[in-house]
């Protein structure tokens, strides 16, 4: 096995919330793979795979890269768009030349929003038992 075979793929991770994703971009005929299933089984939701596909669609590559992708932690929601954030990763660690459409199109920002921690003496992180007068 040489070198060049052992890494014919480029990693990146993308995540969001609680998810994180684990991308492997290589040349192919576009076929995505999440945990070893394909992307309309695992994520049912027509919206979902388009959040997904979005970074090759605005780079007009969808039929030129296979996706293996290795997600964990979050809801649906969250992996899909960390799916998105890791593609478009992938993308310009592939080729710098995807980049400038890429941030144009707002795909390289990290959504960095996470769920805010319960504070004590309180039912959730801000909401408080209700309030009495007398």
């Amino acid at each position: 096995m040489t070198e060049e075979t052992k890494k014919s793929y480029t990693p990146a991770v993308g995540r969001r919330k609680r998810a994180s994703a684990r991308i492997r971009l290589m040349a192919g005929s576009g076929d995505v793979v999440v945990n070893e299933k394909p992307l309309a089984v695992y994520l049912p939701v027509e919206t979902m795979q388009t959040t997904v596909m979005k970074p090759m669609e605005v780079l007009g590559q969808a039929k030129s890269f296979d996706v293996t992708v290795k997600v964990l932690g979050g809801g649906l929601a969250g992996q899909a768009d960390a799916i998105s954030l890791g593609i478009a990763r992938a993308l310009v660690a592939h080729d710098e030349a995807f980049r400038p459409p890429l941030k144009a199109a707002g795909l390289l920002k990290r959504d960095a929003r996470e769920k805010e921690r319960k504070k004590p003496g309180l039912k959730k992180a801000r909401k408080a038992a209700q309030w009495s007068k007398r």
